[in-house]
């Protein structure tokens, strides 16, 4: 009866209450890839923890590790690992040996491989609990295998190994959790038609980081501190950051797959986001409240765009990949190794405070923190020798959460002392001596208030204690994780392939990563050196040579994102020298998804840009409420109009919607819209008309046979569209070749067919009607990027 003589011998020791107290139910729990790194490194010990932790509680355990590995071999590697584990060094020597010894003889390995090994498994706890006479209390699985391996364990967990009715099962799985929203999705899926929400316990073992744990339940405790200044009228900033020294060798195939976004800052370094951003609910300890304000969180987060990012790759990474994938030697991998991100939130409380969400490997020393930097608006008249840290108002005020390594080494919390004395809770972290010569963030130590744990625990020991205790905050639930991905997966696409700034590695790095952020946008601070550069990356320089001609027409060409710096500037020198000139500016902007990078640019850098003088028509619109997301209207408003001052009466939005309908011809709407042109534009030539161009060769809404727009004497027309929303209002061609200025702005390698044959048509409007874009008296500009002209 093996299960009551461990009962035994722990009971000799004085672990347990007396058994007339009645067991409280029997635990199993399955270690699924027993044999595994993660198993050996961290899974094993925090059992062994949890079984330290837990004998008294009343509950029996038994501990079942499970691989695909036959019998005996595995056997043996299971119990060459088990041998090895350690007591804290607190624990009673001769205490740790009894427990030990009990827990290898609880332990016994088993193969898992075909769906009769998990019947067997299921029949050989039942019956080890018929013959102890104990009642089942639950069953914990922990999947530490590949997520391709999921749906297949759980198919056989579900149909032959889920304990009895009135015991709990609980299913614990590690990330990966997909690649990005639809995969996560499709994971989800899938593991949500085995188990129920409540089983499932999604690991990220950040979450069970002291510090990291404690973020919650210090704002909770500090609420009388925090809450007059835990907002954006306080709080100038904020910093999650986890560095490493070591690179990706040995793990480039996971690496190539996930890169650092999707390895550190989608899941660990976003949990510790929503710890900082969402709101407190009124009780902490409730796991549903805590998951539901996580959820708003996520909600009130804003979306990510290619500039939210910084993105940089070791200079080894490329070689270290081609040696062990095997990949040729002119292989480029656009996998980033280090990413710093800007993040806002749009709730009420954070608006405005950027959060800067930054991780890499092969940086200058591995260190993991959390910063949050407060405004400082004093200024002290004393010289600073004199300043007392806990009174000066001038010295910086922030709260760090220290995860870990670093110059500190430990866990800890540190609060400036010009803030307040925090409350913790003492029996779990205590005030630490501050060391006179250790600086934290250039103050010395002496100027914060410092706690660290009376007792330091792995993290993965605290989650196994939360999954035992059925605390579902400390884990990732499916609509949270689906939130998440949500939320990265644009920003994934977007920069999937963005030039990456190469870097040595180590110190060496110098200024190299330093990234700042600039009206919502990050960027490097200094210039990639000339001898880092990948000589098979593609660079600017490289086309040097392409004429400067297209159509007969100047041409302007770069990457996408130079192409668009380079046009808004020549937007507002044209905005500026007009305005200069006769008072007032008007600009006939294009719809579509071309303009909306620009829109950003001009909201975004372009300050001196003359708003105040400046007319704002529509070339062409959808015919769809204004408020309707596919307007044309509704983009320029979101993208532009709402950041920059113009005056209201500056903005014409072409009439679609009158007497309740859509572009009905006897509303006039086309007349309308021309007639306002005319009464307000000098002989109805705009300044500066922005056109874009279709991949059927269309610009504005004027498509190929059209049978309005491309002659004749009307200035406004309807036209029909072959794509959804069909029907359309746009400027004719013979208004748009009134104006002063056209320029035509075509991005990206979806257009490299029309840019390649346009470049060969003569003036044939009716088949490509960009071609018939030559103004009368003014000049055209061709803006194409380099994956539009060169494919």
């Amino acid at each position: 009866k093996m299960l009551r003589r461990v009962l035994c011998a722990v009971l000799f020791v004085g672990a347990l209450p007396s058994l007339a107290e009645g067991s409280q139910g029997h635990i199993s729990v399955v270690l699924l890839g027993a044999t595994g790194d993660l198993a050996k490194k961290y899974l094993w010990q925090g059992l062994f923890q949890l079984y330290m932790d837990q004998v008294s509680s009343g509950h029996s355990f038994t501990f079942h590790g499970a691989a695909l590995t036959a019998l005996e071999p595995g056997q043996r590697l299971m119990f060459d690992v088990l041998k090895k584990l350690a007591c804290p060094p607190d624990e009673a020597p001769n205490r740790c040996a009894v427990l030990k010894d009990q827990f290898l003889k609880l332990s016994q390995y088993h193969q898992l491989k075909t769906a009769e090994n998990y019947t067997a498994l299921n029949r050989e706890i039942e019956t080890l609990l018929r013959q102890e006479g104990l009642k089942e209390a639950g069953r914990i699985f922990y999947f530490s295998v590949p997520p391709f391996a999921y749906t297949e364990i759980a198919r056989h967990i579900n149909s032959s190994c889920r304990p009895p009715p009135g015991a709990w099962l609980r299913v614990v799985l590690e990330k990966p959790f997909g690649h990005d929203l639809e995969s996560a999705q499709q994971l989800a899926a899938e593991l949500t038609s085995f188990f129920r929400e409540e089983e499932m316990f999604r690991v990220d073992h950040y979450l069970g980081k002291q510090a990291v744990a404690h973020i919650l339940p210090f704002r909770d405790q500090n609420r009388q501190f925090l809450d007059p200044i835990w907002n954006r009228h306080h709080v100038e900033r904020v910093e999650i950051v986890l560095k490493e020294t070591v690179d990706a060798r040995g793990r480039t195939s996971f690496y190539e797959q996930y890169g650092v976004i999707r390895d550190v800052l989608q899941n660990h370094l976003t949990e510790v986001l929503m710890f900082l951003t969402m709101e407190l609910p009124a009780n902490v300890s409730r796991a549903e409240e805590v998951l539901q304000c996580k959820l708003q969180a996520f909600q009130s987060l804003r979306g990510l765009e290619k500039n939210s990012a910084v993105l940089g790759q070791y200079q080894a990474y490329a070689s270290q990949v081609q040696e062990e994938l095997q990949k040729a030697q002119d292989y480029i991998s656009t996998t980033p190794t280090f990413a710093g991100v800007l993040v806002h939130s749009d709730n009420l409380r954070w608006e405005g405070v950027p959060f800067l969400l930054t991780s890499g490997k092969a940086l200058d020393e591995r260190v993991g923190y959390v910063r949050v930097l407060f405004k400082n608006r004093a200024y002290c008249t004393q010289s600073e020798t004199l300043r007392d840290a806990g009174h000066s108002q001038c010295k910086a005020k922030q709260i760090i959460f220290y995860i870990g390594h670093g110059a500190l080494n430990t866990p800890a919390v540190l609060v400036s002392r010009n803030l307040f004395r925090p409350v913790m809770p003492e029996g779990s972290w205590r005030e630490a001596v501050g060391r006179s010569d250790l600086h934290i963030f250039g103050q010395p130590l002496s100027d914060y208030y410092v706690y660290s744990p009376v007792k330091e625990r792995d993290a993965y020991s605290v989650l196994i204690s939360n999954i035992y205790h059925g605390r579902k905050d400390f884990f990732i639930t499916t609509e949270n994780l689906l939130a998440s991905w949500a939320f990265w997966t644009p920003l994934l696409d977007s920069i999937s392939y963005q030039p990456l700034r190469l870097y040595p590695g180590g110190v060496e790095n110098q200024h190299l990563l330093d990234f700042e952020m600039v009206s919502g946008e990050v960027a490097f601070t200094v210039a990639e050196p000339a001898e880092l550069l990948n000589p098979n990356r593609l660079m600017p320089s490289d086309y040097r040579t392409i004429q400067s001609k297209y159509r007969q027409s100047p041409l302007v060409s770069a990457w996408s994102e130079d192409l668009i710096s380079q046009l808004a500037s020549d937007m507002e020198k044209t905005a500026r020298r007009t305005v200069a000139r006769s008072g007032q500016f008007h600009l006939a902007l294009s719809g579509g998804s071309s303009p909306v990078v620009l829109f950003q640019r001009l909201a975004r850098h372009h300050y001196a840009f003359p708003w105040k003088n400046t007319h704002i028509w529509l070339v062409d619109e959808r015919c769809v409420p204004l408020t309707d997301t596919e307007s044309n209207f509704f983009s320029l408003h979101n993208h532009l109009l709402q950041n920059v001052r113009v005056p209201y009466f500056n903005v014409h939005p072409m009439p679609v919607h009158l007497n309740q309908r859509l572009c009905v011809e006897e509303d006039r709407g086309a007349e309308l819209y021309a007639k306002e042109i005319v009464a307000l534009v000098a002989n109805a030539s705009f300044d500066l008309v922005l056109l874009g161009v279709g991949s059927d060769g269309h610009t504005a809404s004027l498509f190929p046979r059209s049978d309005n727009g491309l002659e004749g004497a009307q200035a406004v027309v309807l036209t029909e569209s072959p794509v959804k929303p069909h029907q359309r209002m746009s400027l004719s061609l013979p208004l748009i070749n009134k104006a002063r200025q056209v320029f035509v702005l075509v991005l990206g390698k979806g257009k490299h067919d029309i840019t390649t044959l346009l470049s060969r048509v003569g003036h044939e409007p009716r088949k490509w009607p960009v071609s018939g874009v030559s103004p009368s008296s003014g000049q055209l500009v061709w803006y194409v990027d380099y994956e539009a002209l060169l494919g």
